[in-house]
C-alpha cells in the first residue's frame, strides 16, 4: 500500500512539474521580445502527459489482478482470513481514486494539446510578423530610418540592446527604438492595452525643518578622508545650522513646502574620477569644494528634503536605475528624484550611464561650480564656433542650473557655503584678546611661501609671523625661520589662531577660498595683492580652460584682479585692503595702517547659515527648469518689422531706463518677479553685469526676454535702421555707430557677462534683498 501511494504521488508531482516548467517559459516579468513558442517544448509537454496517463492505467489493471489472485487464495479462514480483507477493502478504494486521477490526466492532456497547437498557430503568425518588418516612412518620425541602420551594425557594441530583447533582427530594432527609445512608430502588431488614466497622484509630503543632523552623518557614509572631513564640519557647525532654521522658519510663518527627493552625487570624489583630494586632506590639500559640499548637504537636510548621497559610480547607477551595459541605452524606469546635485565629474559620469534619458532629465541637474561656466561657453554650437569650448563646458543647460561659490556672474546661482558666525560674547572676548602685532598667512602648501621672502621680510619688521603648512616629520617645511609654523591645524584650533591674530595675508593663491571669510569674520583684516593686469583664462593658465573668462573691462566686478574678488568688491576697507604687491612703499603703508585699525568681527548674511538656508529654499521652490516657459518666445528669424503685442515696459519718471509698467495687466508667473525689472542701456566697454551694478542693482538674466523686442529699442529713443535676430551672447544690443540693432535668437545665450566696444547692450536689472545679493526684495 505504502509502495502503491508513494508511485501515485511521486506521478503527481511529476505531472505538476511537468506542466509548471512548460509555462514558466512565459513568466510575466520577462522582456516583451524574448517571449516566443517554444515547438520542441510544446510536443514534449503533450508526450509527458499521455506517459502520465498511459502509466496510471497501468498501475490500475495491476492493482485489479492483485485484487482477484487474493480473492482466490485459502488465506480467508478465522483470524487470518480478516487480515487480508481489511487490508485489500481500502486498496478498492484506492483503485477508484486512480482511476479518477488517470481520467483526469487524460482529459488535462487533451485541453493541454488544444492549447498548444493554437499556441503554435499564433506563433507562427507572429514568428512571420516578425520576419516581415519593414522599417516605416512616417514623416512624424524622420529619424527612424537613420536608427535602424545604426541598430544593424551596431547592436552587438552595448549589451544593454539585448537587455531590451534586441536580436538582431530587423522587428526587434524597431519594437527598441519605439518601445524604448522613441525614434520610430509604434508597430501596429504589438500587443498594446490603452493606457488606463492614470490616477491623480498622491498629495507630496510637506517638507519639515530637521533638529537632529544623525540621520544625516549616516548618510553621508564612511571610508574617505574627504567624508570624515564634511562629517567634523557638519558636528561643528551643528547648533549654528539649528540656529539658522529657527529664524527661517519663523521668517516663513508655517509657508507649505513640497519635499523633494533629492539626489547628491559628489563626482570628484568618485573612483573613476581619480580622487585627488581625499589622500590630501591630511597633507594640507584644498578643502574648499569639500566645505562647499558639506555645507550644501546639511542645508538640504535641515529644510526636510528627502535625501541620498553617492560617491561611487555602482551607487550611481543603482539610484538611477542604469541598465547593464555601457550606457548607450534609456534608463529602466522613471528618474525617481526631483533634483540632482552633482558637479561636473558627476555630470559626465550621468551623460555617459543615461543614455536618453540624461536628455530628457537634465533640466533637473544643479551644477556645483566652483569658479562658473558663462552661457558663451555653455552653448555646445556657439562655442565652437566662436572659440569657447573648453574641457569643462559645452552642456547646454540653462546657465543658472550652475551654482558658484562666490557670485562671480549672475549667470550663474550663486549657491556660497557658510561661516561661523559669532554671538555678542564671542565678539567682545576676541576683541579683548587680540594681538595686534600677529600675522597668520594663508597657504598650507609650501610651495605658495616660495618667491616671497622680500614680503614676509617687510611684514617681520612689525608682526610675529605664523603658518599652518603642512610638514612630514622627516621633511621641515621650506618656511623662513622668523615663522612660527603649526602645521596643519584642525579646523578649531585654526580657528582660535584667527582670533588672536590681528592680519590674516595672502601670497596670491589659493583664489577665492573660503578662509579669507572665516578670517574676518574672527576679527581679522584680510591683506591680498592686487593682480595687474587682471588675471582670466586669456593670460593665466590656472584659469586656462575652465568656462569663463572674467574679462576684465575697466572697473568690472568679479574679474580676477584680485586673490579674492569678493573680498575686494563686497566687503572692502575696512575688513579688506588690496594693494600692489610690487610697490614695497605701498605694501609697507598698509601693514602700518592695519595695525592701528580697529575691526570688529564681520560675516556678510549671505553666508551665515541662516543666509544659505533661505537662498536654498528659494531656488528649490522656485526655480523649474523642467516646466514649459511662460515668457515670451526670442525671435527665430530676420525681423525688419516685427509685429509683437504692446510692450508691458514704460519709461521710468526721469526718462533714464525702463520699468514694469503698471498698466502692463496680470504680470506673467515668472522668478524672480517681473515688478523687479529695471531695463539700462550699458556704455560700450560695460559687461551688463557691471552696468547694473553701477546702478546699486543686479544684473538677471531671466528677463532678457522681456527686452529682447524691437520696441524696447524704439521705448529707449534708439533708431534701428536694421533689427537683425543673431546668436550671439552680448545681443540684445545697438550698434550706434550705424545704427544697427541685433535681437538673441538662441534663448541659451542671454548672458550678463561680455562686452565689445562697438555694442551698447540692453540689460535687464533688478533689486535685491540686503546682504543677499542672489534674491530680490520680494523673491522670498
Amino acid at each position: 500500500r505504502i509502495f502503491v501511494l508513494g508511485i501515485g504521488f511521486f506521478t503527481l508531482c511529476f505531472l505538476m512539474t511537468s506542466l509548471g516548467g512548460q509555462f514558466s517559459t512565459k513568466r510575466l516579468g520577462d522582456s516583451p521580445f524574448t517571449i516566443r513558442t517554444e515547438v520542441m517544448g510544446a510536443l514534449e509537454s503533450r508526450g509527458v502527459l499521455r506517459r502520465m496517463s498511459d502509466m496510471l492505467e497501468m498501475l490500475m489493471k495491476r492493482m485489479d489482478i492483485l485484487a482477484r489472485l487474493e480473492n482466490s487464495t485459502d488465506f480467508h479462514k478465522g483470524d487470518e482470513a480478516r487480515f487480508p480483507l481489511d487490508r485489500f477493502q481500502p486498496a478498492a478504494g484506492l483503485m477508484e481514486r486512480i482511476q479518477a486521477i488517470a481520467q483526469n490526466v487524460s482529459d488535462i492532456a487533451i485541453k493541454v494539446d488544444q492549447i498548444l497547437r493554437n499556441s503554435l498557430l499564433n506563433g507562427k503568425v507572429m514568428e512571420g510578423r516578425r520576419d516581415q518588418c519593414e522599417v516605416p516612412r512616417d514623416p512624424k518620425y524622420p529619424d527612424c530610418a537613420g536608427k535602424v541602420e545604426w541598430m544593424r551594425a551596431r547592436w552587438t557594441s552595448d549589451p544593454c540592446y539585448a537587455f531590451f530583447g534586441v536580436d538582431g533582427t530587423e522587428c526587434s530594432f524597431l519594437i527598441y527604438l519605439s518601445e524604448v527609445e522613441w525614434f520610430c512608430p509604434p508597430l501596429p502588431w504589438r500587443n498594446r492595452t490603452g493606457a488606463a488614466p492614470s490616477p491623480p497622484p498622491p498629495p507630496r509630503a510637506q517638507a519639515a525643518f530637521r533638529r537632529d543632523l544623525a540621520q544625516l552623518l549616516e548618510l553621508i557614509g564612511t571610508g574617505k578622508e574627504s567624508l570624515s572631513f564634511m562629517k567634523k564640519r557638519i558636528r561643528h557647525l551643528a547648533q549654528q545650522w539649528l540656529r539658522g532654521a529657527r529664524r527661517l522658519e519663523q521668517k516663513l510663518a508655517g509657508r507649505q513646502r513640497d519635499q523633494k527627493h533629492i539626489l547628491i552625487h559628489i563626482g570628484f570624489l568618485t573612483e573613476e574620477s581619480g580622487d585627488v583630494f581625499s589622500p590630501r586632506v591630511l597633507k594640507g590639500g584644498p578643502l574648499g569644494e569639500m566645505v562647499q559640499w558639506a555645507d550644501i548637504l546639511a542645508a538640504l537636510f535641515i529644510l526636510g528634503h528627502s535625501l541620498r548621497v553617492t560617491v561611487s559610480l555602482k551607487e550611481l547607477q543603482s539610484h538611477l536605475g542604469v541598465p547593464p551595459g555601457r550606457g548607450n541605452c534609456p534608463l529602466t524606469s522613471p528618474l525617481p528624484f526631483d533634483l540632482i546635485y552633482t558637479d561636473y565629474h558627476g555630470l559626465q559620469q550621468m551623460k555617459q550611464h543615461m543614455g536618453l534619458s540624461f536628455k530628457k532629465y537634465r533640466c533637473r541637474v544643479r551644477v556645483i561650480d566652483t569658479f562658473g561656466t558663462e552661457p558663451a561657453y555653455n552653448h555646445e554650437e556657439y562655442a565652437t564656433l566662436r572659440g569657447y569650448r573648453t574641457n569643462w563646458g559645452y552642456w547646454n543647460l540653462q546657465p543658472t542650473q550652475f551654482m558658484t561659490m562666490f557670485p562671480h556672474t549672475p549667470d550663474n546661482s550663486f549657491m556660497g557655503f557658510v561661516s561661523e558666525e559669532l554671538n555678542q560674547t564671542e565678539r567682545e572676548l576676541i576683541k579683548a584678546n587680540k594681538v595686534s602685532s600677529m600675522a597668520v598667512v594663508y597657504g598650507k602648501e609650501a610651495s605658495i611661501w616660495k618667491g616671497k621672502e622680500k614680503f614676509l621680510a617687510i611684514l617681520n619688521k612689525y608682526m610675529e609671523i605664523h603658518g599652518t603648512v603642512y610638514y612630514e616629520t622627516q621633511r621641515p617645511p621650506e618656511v623662513p625661520a622668523f615663522v612660527k609654523n603649526h602645521g596643519l591645524l584642525p579646523q578649531h584650533e585654526f580657528q582660535q589662531l584667527l582670533r588672536k591674530a590681528k592680519l590674516f595675508i595672502g601670497f596670491g593663491f589659493p583664489y577665492e577660498g573660503p578662509a579669507p571669510l572665516e578670517a574676518i569674520a574672527n576679527g581679522c583684516v584680510f591683506l591680498q595683492a592686487r593682480f595687474n593686469p587682471p588675471h582670466s583664462s586669456l593670460n593665466h593658465e590656472f584659469f586656462r580652460g575652465k568656462p569663463t573668462s572674467r574679462e576684465a573691462t575697466g572697473t568690472a566686478v568679479f574679474q580676477v584682479s584680485s586673490q579674492h574678488p569678493y573680498a575686494e568688491d563686497f566687503i572692502g576697507k575696512p575688513h579688506v585692503w588690496t594693494v600692489d604687491y610690487n610697490n614695497s612703499e605701498e605694501f609697507e603703508a598698509a601693514i602700518k595702517t592695519i595695525m592701528r585699525t580697529q575691526v570688529d568681527p564681520y560675516l556678510p548674511y549671505e553666508y551665515t547659515c541662516e543666509g544659505m538656508l533661505e537662498r536654498i529654499h528659494a531656488y528649490i521652490q522656485h526655480q523649474d527648469f523642467c516646466a514649459t516657459s511662460s515668457l515670451p518666445p526670442s525671435p527665430k528669424t530676420k525681423t525688419p518689422a516685427m509685429q509683437s503685442p504692446p510692450s508691458p515696459l514704460a519709461l521710468s519718471p526721469n526718462a533714464t531706463h525702463l520699468v514694469w509698467s503698471p498698466s502692463a495687466g496680470r504680470a506673467p508667473q515668472a522668478w524672480p518677479p517681473v515688478t523687479s525689472l529695471q531695463v539700462w542701456l550699458s556704455e560700450p566697454q560695460h559687461t551688463c553685469t557691471e552696468t547694473c551694478r553701477r546702478h546699486g542693482l543686479v544684473c538677471e538674466p531671466t528677463f532678457f526676454s522681456f527686452l529682447n523686442k524691437e520696441e524696447v529699442f524704439l521705448q529707449l529713443s534708439i533708431a534701428c535702421d536694421s533689427t537683425e535676430s543673431e546668436m550671439n551672447h552680448l545681443y540684445p544690443a545697438v550698434a550706434e555707430n550705424v545704427r544697427e540693432c541685433y535681437l538673441q535668437k538662441e534663448p541659451l545665450l542671454f548672458s550678463c557677462a561680455g562686452y565689445n566696444t562697438k555694442y551698447r547692450r540692453l540689460c535687464p536689472c533688478r533689486d535685491f534683498r540686503q546682504g543677499q545679493v542672489a534674491l530680490c526684495r520680494d523673491c522670498l
